[in-house]
């Protein structure tokens, strides 16, 4: 098992990143979340890791933190939610958030990921409701910079909202949080949503 990787970010894509160890170039497919928090080519990074082992398929998924790789292990324990939608839940939501979801029965909230609809939803928080007290949710640590380890309803929606106007996952989410960073915590989802789209057509 491979549990964490210490390299230099090589690459990255829409969901993924390349880590080069001594040499060895480490395809990790990642959220969103963790891709913007990954920082520029040619830095040092540690990512936290699990790797999916199928009859056809061998996968490692990339983390920027411990907590968000368990929340990830949690959340493909449950029935129909594989690896591609985890990551599309925790692209969506913060750690704090899907807690927040899951202690609450709202489905409504998991519901905004990619792909997630409402029945499949709804199975994520009942099946994981009595387990989101026990798991944590801070991002913090130097292995990554966070971009935004706290984020609020308004910018997950601003994030969404992007990503339906058809930019790529990454570009969104590092456009989200320039805009979250220059606005402040309390800034509205619209604001969001038009900082953010300036920062990401430019």
């Amino acid at each position: 098992m491979i549990a964490k990787l210490k390299g230099l970010l090589d690459e990255t894509g829409t969901d993924w990143a390349v880590l080069d160890v001594h040499g060895v170039g480490y395809l990790v497919h990642c959220s969103a979340k963790t891709l913007a928090a990954m920082g520029e080519v040619g830095e040092a990074r540690t990512i936290y890791t699990d790797l999916q082992v199928s009859e056809n398929d061998m996968r490692l998924l990339g983390f920027a933190e411990a907590s968000e790789r368990d929340w990830f292990r949690l959340l493909t324990q449950v029935q129909g939610v594989g690896s591609k939608v985890a990551l599309a839940i925790l692209s969506a939501l913060s750690t704090a958030e899907v807690q927040t979801a899951c202690a609450n029965g709202d489905a409504a909230m998991v519901a905004r990921a990619n792909g997630v609809g409402p029945k499949l939803a709804g199975r994520i928080v009942n099946e994981l409701k009595d387990k989101a007290g026990a798991l944590p949710v801070e991002m913090s640590g130097d292995s990554v910079t966070s971009v935004n380890t706290r984020v609020s309803k308004a910018s997950a929606d601003a994030l969404s909202a992007l990503e339906n106007l058809g930019f790529k996952p990454l570009v969104a989410s590092r456009a989200v949080a320039a805009a979250q960073d220059e606005l402040g915590d309390g800034a509205s989802e619209s604001d969001l949503i038009r900082v953010a789209l300036k920062k990401a057509a430019g």
